[in-house]
């Protein structure tokens, strides 16, 4: 007589000589394929038009008990319906839908560009295209399991390149779970799949004589990258919004540089009140093109991170510690606090979601702080202005007893 399985059966059935198809009567039609090798499988048997037909469901641990039973039920209702589920499954692999690169390109479409910017689409593209179709092209997404993803990642740790499998993870993990979500997969193979490198947020902050080094590296440097760098010191902001700056949203009247929302980190419009020397900078620019303010042709922004930090670093001391662009940003905060600007305004000025305006308190703060934040960069100006100068001490020391309260 048939008992309704349970993990611990699954797990305890022994194979014998012979292969072995073991019911669930608390959901009939639904079996347990045990192979003489121990390989587990899961599948359903139902009528169409009177004869009986065979549907395979998935192996096991990839598909557990109770997915296997929700797949079970689906087929069968199907069936009911007069459906054949194991026809449909046939037509669609035949069609190559159930594919991981169909499933990638499904993924991009339907979700990514809906619901995410689009440097974070193609980041995740990238991501997939690069690392993960290329292993995975042709496969079957229902089959991919946690042992294959754990390879992945691997090869990527292997490669020198550990907080990039971090990041392919979270791209894998997002597609397979909105592929469940869509019905389209019935299990994710990322269950349990740690990121493979630690990540420690960076606290690295610079002084104000290596703040110094770098404006003078950046003026020596000169070009979209020199101006790239000495807009990120004057203004604090992102480095892709910077990159990424279309003439469009500067107002050379009123000193205001608009960013909208679909260019912003947290989906909320921006404006940065811009200090003289970010005025200055922007003035120096060539204008190639009418689009981009920091291009070398006026079709796309001026990228090249990693190329032209290489470049910008040999113009540095030698024994001058690690940095990165995004240490500026911090640099730029810490800069301000020690100017005396309020907390409040750095977070408005730099555009944080968090701190002090996170939850309640950002629903009904609705005040703009658009003077104090021109108060603010105006100051930051000011002082970066003076540190970079022939004789930056005695201005420096000047400006910070004056502490430029917003």
């Amino acid at each position: 007589m048939a008992r309704a399985l349970t993990t611990r059966t699954v797990e305890a059935a022994k194979p014998g000589p012979e292969r072995r198809e073991i019911p669930d009567a608390h959901m009939p039609g639904l079996y347990l394929v045990l192979q003489p090798s121990g390989a587990r499988s899961w599948a359903v048997r139902y009528r169409i038009s009177g004869r009986p037909r065979k549907h395979t469901l998935g192996s096991y641990p990839a598909i557990d008990l109770k997915a296997a039973r929700n797949l079970a039920s689906k087929a069968l209702r199907a069936a009911a319906e007069g459906r054949d589920p194991g026809r449909e499954k046939a037509n669609e692999r035949a069609a190559g839908l159930d594919t991981v690169e169909a499933i990638a390109a499904l993924f991009i479409e339907r979700h990514c560009k809906q619901a995410n910017r689009p440097r974070t689409v193609e980041g995740t593209e990238r991501l997939l295209k690069q690392y993960v179709l290329p292993r995975w092209k042709g496969r079957l997404a229902r089959e991919i399991t946690r042992r294959d993803v754990i390879e992945l990642l691997d090869r990527v740790v292997d490669s020198g390149k550990p907080t990039t499998a971090n990041r392919v993870l979270a791209a894998v993990r997002k597609m397979f779970n909105w592929a469940v979500a869509r019905d389209i997969l019935h299990a994710t193979p990322c269950v349990g799949v740690e990121p493979p490198a630690d990540e420690q947020s960076r606290n690295r902050v610079l002084t104000d004589t290596e703040l110094r080094h770098v404006w003078m590296a950046a003026q020596k440097f000169g070009g979209p990258y020199g101006a790239l760098v000495k807009l990120l010191i004057l203004t604090g902001q992102r480095r892709d919004e910077v990159a990424r700056l279309p003439w469009s949203e500067i107002d050379m009247q009123t000193c205001v540089w608009a960013l909208p929302p679909e260019r912003t980190k947290n989906n909320r419009p921006h404006e940065i009140p811009l200090s003289e020397a970010a005025i200055a900078v922007l003035e120096s620019l060539p204008r190639i093109g009418d689009r981009f303010a920091i291009t070398t042709d006026g079709l796309a922004p001026s990228s090249n991170y990693a190329k032209n930090q290489i470049r910008l670093k040999a113009l540095l001391p030698a024994d001058m510690p690690h940095w990165q662009l995004h240490d500026i940003r911090r640099t730029v905060s810490s800069g301000m606090a020690r100017l005396g600007i309020a907390l409040p305004v750095i977070e408005k000025a730099l555009n944080h979601a968090s701190g002090s305006f996170a939850g309640i308190v950002g629903v009904y703060q609705r005040h703009s702080f658009a003077e104090e934040k021109r108060r603010a960069l105006e100051a930051w100006g000011n002082y970066v202005t003076a540190l970079v100068s022939d004789r930056p001490r005695k201005n420096v020391v000047a400006l910070r007893k004056g502490r430029a309260h917003a």
